[in-house]
């Protein structure tokens, strides 16, 4: 094992391991992963120079390095563990060990970056530790050590599988190249050395400066070649090219931790909180919410008709405010413009998954005697800013999260509808698109649109719970309860009413528009505990608005006493009247064409699993064969021209072109084989080098036909050329099937002829083709 090889080798490596694991940045966005690649590529390379040094099987490195990952593993991985910063403790490793096998599925399942939370930094350790030993052994060890290319490729893969599904195409992109360039940079260097090493017995001497610098600068022009190719070939692949859906990973394919769907809305238990036995009940305590705060419970963005509940989480083309994720140390929440708040929650007489909080969350912790277990059943919707619990808060739970309270909006005249893609109404109650024609005036702008629904429901709704010695109001926010709503005069109904109908009107105007559930605190405290009660429980929409994001808004009606309907009035009595005689063919008009339109609706709104499969293979396929031609191609461009070389000497116009030619390519061959040749030999000392009658037979042939006096009258140039193709299948039968792939697409042979000058008389190790003469005997 040369030092120099060595030396060169494990730089390139760790280089490339480095490059590779920026794959996993998007993952963890840490110091901490910083300071776990650097250490750990250098330990798993230490690792692999000793193996190597010392001739170690394969089973003591392997043994090594599960040593070296239980001995750092702790500091590096479960950073938070670790005595004294940097010994690892018996509590680390009881989180490290589990780590090894469980933090896989947990990194797929929990809301990215993690920074080093818990020991999900555990599976970079893992990936990053192994590229390094396996990369390096089989680079200093293996008889092909092109397999070391696996272990970054590997490892680069892998950040791309365990990382987020959307994100900016031009990083991977460029650590892509970035990791190629270095892997080709080392390819180029091992062969060197390999050849150099299958060499050394025939020399008895050195290289010349000037034979070095020619060598190497072929092989920096090679690289650079494929390197251009590749570079060029994949950016404007990626410009004109751009990603058409989010990127299919691991984290895409496994199943959420918490499906919302499978429990019930919870805006369909809104009338129980204003019930005897909970509205005076204190279900939990606050402290740091700002005056006028509202803490939320859920927030609801799909209405079918029958309820609004959480968004589904595989709805095509809609925000994702169904999918549930675990939470790590912290989310950014920059992008959001308003307030931070630090609120203190003690859960009393509450109990279910939903967790109180307020505005956009940025990080949480328990307290109490479940805060383990309730940290690890924690899951949270950034989309939708809900968060739950899937054990479930019972009393004497609490917390403190810290989150940024959005800014109220001050006014909505200038206000557009923002880009967010929510999940079609399926149903749009009776009633509901005229009630909204009958707020709005012509010529108002979206924003004031918004504003005059909104002053609308204010002003000719009224509030009622249906409680004892209020006006009978039924609970419920189905299609048939709101077109009651809408019918009734006057409007009758509370938070739950109003805010799906405000909700609804805003999605008709073209706003992207949700229900929350939460509660609005009579009183608030930033430093003391303030009680919250069923009776303060309430319901509001938020609107996204362009360049302001979701603003909050109430939709509710001041509580104000509800006006005596007049019996004689003529309006409440013809009403009815005037109302009811088309309900019933407006219900046949809609229920008859249901069927066609369904039917011709469905086909293409269906996507059949089976095609949708074959597109996928088809464009999977696409991409990987434009990857593997932008990789072949300078090794294509090679074969082509030597091709057309050999067919330019063979239809050469004399026939001692055409000798001659054979006899080039013959020498091409051996060249590109990398046959050891004796500097300045003569076409018998070439044909005595490869060795057989047939060499002799052709170099004697061709010493005959240049310098016989009669010229090629005795050399049949048809017959040089078929010796030479006898030479060549020869030369191809003697070698393995790997060897005859290099030199197929071998170099070597095109700068032969500026072959070299000799160095001080030294001999030379190898001629890697003759010089071409016609005087004398020499080639």
């Amino acid at each position: 094992m040369r030092p120099g090889n060595t030396l060169v080798s494990t730089v390139l490596l760790l280089t490339a391991t480095a490059v590779a694991a920026t794959a996993l940045w998007p993952v963890y966005q840490s110091a901490a992963f910083v300071v776990l690649v650097v250490v750990a590529a250098v330990l798993g390379a230490g690792v692999a120079v000793a193996g190597a040094l010392w001739r170690w099987p394969a089973w003591l490195v392997g043994s090594v390095a599960v040593v070296v990952y239980l001995v750092v593993g702790v500091p590096l991985a479960v950073p938070g563990q670790a005595a004294f910063g940097v010994l690892p403790s018996l509590a680390g490793l009881a989180e490290l060990v589990p780590a090894t096998w469980l933090s896989w599925k947990q990194l797929v399942t929990i809301v990215l970056p993690v920074g080093s939370y818990q020991a999900l930094l555990v599976p970079a350790l893992i990936l990053v530790l192994l590229t390094s030993v396996t990369g390096l052994s089989l680079a200093l060890r293996a008889r092909t050590a092109e397999f070391a290319l696996l272990a970054p490729l590997g490892l680069f893969l892998a950040g791309i599988a365990f990382g987020p599904g959307a994100q900016d195409d031009l990083a991977p992109l460029a650590s892509g190249l970035g990791l190629v360039t270095v892997l080709v940079l080392w390819l180029l260097w091992s062969n060197r050395e390999r050849r150099r090493q299958r060499l050394l017995p025939a020399s008895t001497g050195v290289l010349p400066a000037v034979e070095r610098r020619v060598g190497a600068a072929r092989s920096l022009l090679a690289a650079a070649t494929v390197l251009v190719v590749a570079i060029l070939g994949g950016g404007l692949a990626a410009a004109a090219l751009p990603a058409t859906a989010p990127r299919d990973v691991l984290r895409t394919r496994v199943v959420a931790p918490f499906d919302a769907r499978a429990y019930p809305s919870p805006l369909s238990a809104f009338r129980s909180y204003l019930q005897p036995e909970l509205a005076d009940t204190v279900l939990f305590d606050v402290a740091g919410l700002p005056a006028g705060g509202r803490i939320r419970l859920a927030s609801l963005d799909e209405y079918d008709g029958v309820v609004y509940a959480v968004g589904a989480a595989d709805t095509a083309g809609t925000a994702d405010s169904g999918t549930f994720s675990r939470l790590p140390y912290r989310l950014d929440q920059s992008a959001v413009r308003g307030d931070e708040v630090n609120l203190t929650v003690t859960i009393d007489g509450y109990a279910g998954i939903w967790v109180p909080g307020a505005g956009q969350l940025q990080q949480i912790d328990f307290t109490g005697r479940s805060a383990a277990a309730l940290q690890e059943s924690f899951v949270y919707n950034d989309l939708g800013g809900t968060a739950a619990v899937v054990s479930g808060l019972t009393r004497g739970d609490g917390y403190t999260s810290t989150a940024v309270l959005p800014a109220a909006p001050t006014d909505l005249a200038d206000a557009q509808p923002g880009p967010a893609v929510l999940p079609p109404v399926e149903v749009v109650p009776d009633g509901l698109d005229d009630a909204l024609a009958g707020f709005l005036r012509p010529g108002q702008s979206p924003g004031e649109q918004l504003q005059a629904m909104l002053d609308g429901l204010a002003t000719t709704g009224y509030v009622s719970h249906g409680s004892a010695g209020e006006p009978v109001s039924r609970s419920g926010h189905g299609a048939d309860r709101i077109s009651e709503l809408l019918d009734d005069t006057p409007m009758l109904g509370d938070a739950e009413q109003y805010a799906v109908t405000a909700a609804l009107m805003a999605r008709q105007l073209g706003f992207p528009a949700r229900v929350v559930l939460g509660f609005v605190p009579a009183d608030s405290s930033t430093n003391t505990a303030v009680p919250v009660t069923g009776a303060e429980a309430s319901a509001w929409i938020e609107v996204q608005v362009k360049d302001r994001g979701w603003v909050t808004l109430d939709p509710n009606p001041p509580v104000r006493d509800v006006p005596e309907l007049q019996p004689d009035d003529p309006t409440s009595v013809a009403r009815p009247q005037t109302v009811l005689p088309p309900t019933v063919p407006d219900t046949v008009d809609q229920v008859d064409p249901t069927p066609p339109e369904s039917t011709t609706a469905d086909p293409p709104a269906t996507d059949d699993p089976f095609w949708a499969a074959v597109r996928l293979a088809l464009v999977i396929a696409g991409w990987t064969l434009l990857g593997l031609a932008l990789l072949v191609s300078p090794f294509l461009g090679v074969l082509l021209l030597k091709w057309r070389r050999r067919r330019n000497r063979r239809r050469a116009r004399r026939p001692i072109d055409r000798i001659l030619g054979g006899w080039q390519e013959f020498q091409d061959s051996v060249t590109d084989y990398g046959v050891a040749v004796p500097a300045q030999a003569t076409r018998l000392e070439l044909a005595t080098a490869v060795g057989g009658v047939r060499a002799h037979w052709l170099a004697t042939e061709v010493d005959r036909a240049v310098f016989a006096p009669d010229g090629t009258a005795g050399t049949d140039a048809d017959g040089v050329w078929v010796g030479v193709r006898e030479l060549q299948n020869t030369l191809r039968s003697s070698h393995t099937r790997r060897d005859r792939l290099r030199a197929a697409i071998s170099v070597r042979s095109f700068g032969r002829y500026a072959k070299r000058t000799t160095g001080r008389g030294r001999p030379r190790r190898m001629l890697e083709g003759a010089g071409e003469s016609t005087k004398g005997t020499g080639l």
